[in-house]
C-alpha cells in the first residue's frame, strides 16, 4: 500500500492534474509508495474520503485551486475527522496567498507554498523518518528548472486515450498584469528543449495527440516556438490537436510561416486581450500594442486555419459599460472563433488587490471571488453582464448557430446581445440546463420579438442552423407549416451547394 496519496479534483474528467505528476515524478526513492488519485467536482466528499483511506496512506497531499477550494476543504474537514492520524499537507495557488484566513488551512497539517516540485518530497522523507515539522507554513523552494525531473512518462496509456494533456516548455511570466498571480513572477524559465522535446517524441509515440501548453507566454522566445511548432508539423496526422497561450501583439512572421502551414482542426490559439481601453490598461500594469495585436489577429483569421479564442474580462478597474462595449464589438469585428467573456476574479495574492477601495471592487467572499459590482457597474449591471457572458458562451461559442449569430448581432453585436440577453433571462430565468431545442425556439422566438426581423428569413437560418446541427428532435418552430419539409429541402440544397463547391 502506498505511503503517500496526491490528490486532486479537478473541473472534469478529461483534465489531468499536471502539478501532481510532477511532485510524484519528483519523489526519489518515495516514488514507488506513492499514489496519484484524481477526482472531479461532482464526487461526494464522502466517497473521496473512502478512496483516499482504502490507500492506507501516512501522508495525503491536495493540490488546492480556486475551482475546488471549496469541495477541497470539505473534503480535508471529513478526512481529518474520520482519520486524525494521517498527516494532510496542501499546496497550489489556492493556499499559497492569504492561508491565516482560510478554514482548509487550519484544518491541514502542513502548506506548502509556492513551488513544491523539491519541498514536499523534502517533507515526506522528514515526516516518514518520524521527525515533525516545527512550522505548518513551509514556504516552497523554487529549484533551477534542470533540477526538476519531468513527469511525462506518469502519464498513463488511460491519460493518453481519453484525457487533454497538459505540458509546460517554460514556466513563469516577465508581464506585470495585475489580475494574474504571474504578475508575481520575475521572469519567465525555460525548460531545456531538447530535453522537453523527447518527452514529447515519446508522448507521441504512445499515441498522444492532444497536447495543451499551460506556459502563459509560448511565443515570448520565438526560437523556442518555433522549435516546437516545428516539432508538430513533422508529426501532423488528423488527429494532433495542440492548445497554445500566446502574447496577441508579438507575432513574427518566422512564426507566421510556420502557423500558416497547420490544416484546420490542429491548431488552437487562446489569445489574451483582457481590454482595449488603454487607461484600464495601465491601471492594470498590462503592455499591449493594441494596433499591432488587431493587425495580429486579423492575420490569424485571413491567412490561418488556427482557431482563435479570444479573452476579454469584465469588471477590471477604471472600466465602465460603455468602454466594454466599444471593446467587444471592436474584437467582435476581428472575428475570433470564440470570444470568452470572463467576469474579473480577485485570484489570492495578486496586485489587483490595490484598486479595491480607490475603485469601489466588491467581491464575492467565496471562490471564484467574482467581482460583483465596482465604482463604474453596479450590481445589477454586474448581474446583467454575468448572464451575457453565459449565454454568449451557450450560443456564440457553442458553434450550433452560424447562420442565426449574424442576425442576432448585426452591426452592433454588444448592445443587441445584450437586448437578447435580457429578454431571454426574462423568459426562463435561468443561465443553465436550457434544453437544445428549446434554446432554438427561444434564439428564434428573440430574433423576431426583440430584433424584430422578418420571419422567413429567421426561419430559413434557424432551420439550416437545426439541421446542421444534427440534433434529433423537434423545436416547435418547425412545427409551423410545412417547416420540417422546408428545413430538410433546405439541409439538402445545402448539401448539394458544398458537394459543388468541393468538385471545383
Amino acid at each position: 500500500m502506498p505511503a503517500i496519496v496526491l490528490a486532486t479534483l479537478n473541473a472534469r474528467y478529461y483534465h489531468a492534474a499536471l502539478g501532481l505528476r510532477y511532485l510524484a515524478a519528483n519523489m526519489g526513492e518515495l516514488e514507488s509508495q506513492t499514489q496519484i488519485l484524481e477526482f472531479i467536482l461532482q464526487h461526494k466528499p464522502a466517497d473521496i474520503v473512502e478512496a483516499v483511506l482504502a490507500a492506507r496512506p501516512k501522508i495525503v497531499g491536495f493540490g488546492v485551486y480556486i475551482w475546488n477550494a471549496e469541495e477541497t476543504t470539505k473534503t480535508v474537514a471529513l478526512l481529518k475527522r474520520v482519520a486524525p492520524g494521517i498527516t494532510v499537507v496542501l499546496g497550489g495557488p489556492e493556499v499559497s496567498y492569504e492561508y491565516a484566513q482560510q478554514d482548509i488551512v487550519r484544518l491541514a497539517d502542513y502548506v506548502i507554498t509556492g513551488w513544491g516540485d523539491v519541498s514536499f518530497p523534502k517533507l515526506c522523507r522528514e515526516l516518514m523518518a518520524g521527525r515533525p515539522q516545527a512550522q505548518k507554513i513551509i514556504m516552497g523552494e523554487q529549484p533551477a528548472l534542470s533540477e526538476i525531473k519531468l513527469p511525462y512518462a506518469l502519464y498513463t496509456d488511460t491519460d493518453i486515450a481519453q484525457r487533454l494533456l497538459y505540458v509546460e516548455a517554460s514556466r513563469g511570466c516577465p508581464f506585470k498584469c495585475e489580475f494574474c498571480l504571474s504578475s508575481l513572477d520575475k521572469t519567465a524559465w525555460a525548460f531545456d528543449l531538447d530535453l522537453f522535446l523527447d518527452e514529447m517524441a515519446r508522448l507521441y509515440e504512445r499515441g498522444a495527440r492532444q497536447f495543451k501548453f499551460v506556459d502563459r507566454t509560448f511565443n515570448l522566445n520565438i526560437k523556442a516556438s518555433a522549435r516546437i511548432l516545428e516539432f508538430f508539423l513533422a508529426r501532423l496526422d488528423e488527429k494532433l490537436f495542440v492548445h497554445f497561450e500566446v502574447i496577441p501583439d508579438h507575432l513574427p512572421d518566422k512564426l507566421k510561416e510556420l502557423i500558416a502551414r497547420f490544416p484546420a482542426g490542429s491548431l488552437q490559439f487562446e489569445v489574451g486581450i483582457q481590454t482595449f481601453n488603454p487607461e484600464v490598461q495601465a491601471l492594470i500594469s498590462r503592455k499591449q500594442d493594441t494596433a499591432k495585436t488587431e493587425e495580429n489577429l486579423r492575420w490569424l483569421r485571413e491567412h490561418s486555419q488556427a482557431h482563435i479564442h479570444a479573452d476579454l474580462i469584465v469588471g477590471l478597474p477604471g472600466e465602465d459599460v460603455a468602454s466594454f462595449a466599444q471593446g467587444f464589438d471592436r474584437l467582435a469585428a476581428l472575428n475570433p472563433h470564440e470570444i470568452q467573456v470572463g467576469i474579473l476574479k480577485r485570484l489570492r495574492g495578486t496586485p489587483i488587490d490595490r484598486h479595491t477601495e480607490a475603485h469601489g471592487m466588491r467581491y464575492d467572499p467565496h471562490p471564484p471571488y467574482t467581482v460583483l459590482a465596482t465604482d463604474r457597474i453596479d450590481f445589477a449591471t454586474m448581474q446583467r453582464l454575468t448572464r451575457f457572458a453565459r449565454y454568449w458562451d451557450l450560443i456564440a461559442n457553442s458553434g450550433r448557430f452560424p447562420l442565426a449569430l449574424p442576425l442576432l448581432l448585426g452591426d452592433a453585436p454588444f448592445q443587441r446581445f445584450l437586448r437578447f440577453a435580457d429578454w431571454l433571462y426574462a423568459q426562463t430565468r435561468q443561465t443553465h440546463q436550457i434544453a437544445l431545442d428549446r434554446l432554438f425556439d427561444l434564439i428564434y422566438a428573440g430574433l423576431i420579438e426583440v430584433l424584430a426581423l422578418p420571419q422567413a428569413e429567421v426561419f430559413d437560418a434557424m432551420a439550416r442552423d437545426y439541421a446542421q446541427s444534427g440534433a434529433k428532435g423537434a423545436p416547435r418552430f418547425l412545427g409551423q407549416k410545412g417547416g420540417k419539409e422546408k428545413m430538410l429541402r433546405s439541409a439538402t440544397q445545402q448539401t448539394t451547394r458544398q458537394l459543388r463547391h468541393a468538385a471545383h
